[in-house]
């Protein structure tokens, strides 16, 4: 992960992203660099928008709220199923009880 925090830190500075320049990164922010990975991300980023990745993520996030159910419905749910459930433990037990001629 922190790798692509060390590329996200370059985009924003304008900075290249290249191997020299996340190694440097990642080695001053004291992480051990495994020069497999640096390699792996750069190849991995190359061509790629981030700007237009950030804007459509950025997005997504704003969204999710309002798709989430009010905290009031949330509540009103759990009741219902409380209830439901309070009526089947009470209509087991009534069917035990007739096992016994109670």
């Amino acid at each position: 992960m922190e790798y692509i925090y060390a590329a996200l830190l370059l985009h924003k500075a304008g900075k290249e992203i290249n191997e020299e320049n996340l190694k440097k990164v990642l080695e001053a922010a004291g992480v051990e660099v495994n020069e497999g990975m640096v390699k792996a991300v750069v190849a991995a980023l190359e061509g790629v928008n981030i700007d237009e990745i950030l804007e459509k993520a950025s997005q997504v996030t704003v969204a999710a709220p309002v798709a989430a159910p009010a905290p009031e419905q949330e509540k009103k749910e759990e009741k219902k199923e409380e209830k439901k459930e309070e009526k089947k433990e009470e209509e087991a037990l009534g069917g035990l009880a007739s096992l016994f001629g109670m």
